[in-house]
């Protein structure tokens, strides 16, 4: 049997992972240069955009300030 993650299909981290996406794509920011700007690994960056890794408020504020976004913006922009 196939082990399935507990995060798979949660909606609130597909919301953050698209908003985040949507905002770096905004700012014509490659994945890679996001991740350098925020002190984020790159996979973890992309693990976020892809709702497989439940960011920290920590990462969360890291990433923000990188994309030059309030949290409170990312996370109205999530629909949260």
């Amino acid at each position: 049997m196939a082990y399935k993650s507990v995060l798979a299909g949660d909606k609130s981290l597909i919301a953050v992972g698209k908003a985040v996406r949507e905002t770096r794509l905004e700012r014509g920011l490659s994945q890679e240069d996001l991740a350098v700007d925020a002190n984020v690994e790159r996979s973890y960056m992309g693990a976020i955009e892809r709702a497989e890794a439940n960011v920290t408020l920590i990462v969360l504020t890291r990433i923000c300030r990188a994309l030059k976004i309030k949290p409170s913006e990312l996370l109205a922009k999530a629909r949260l």
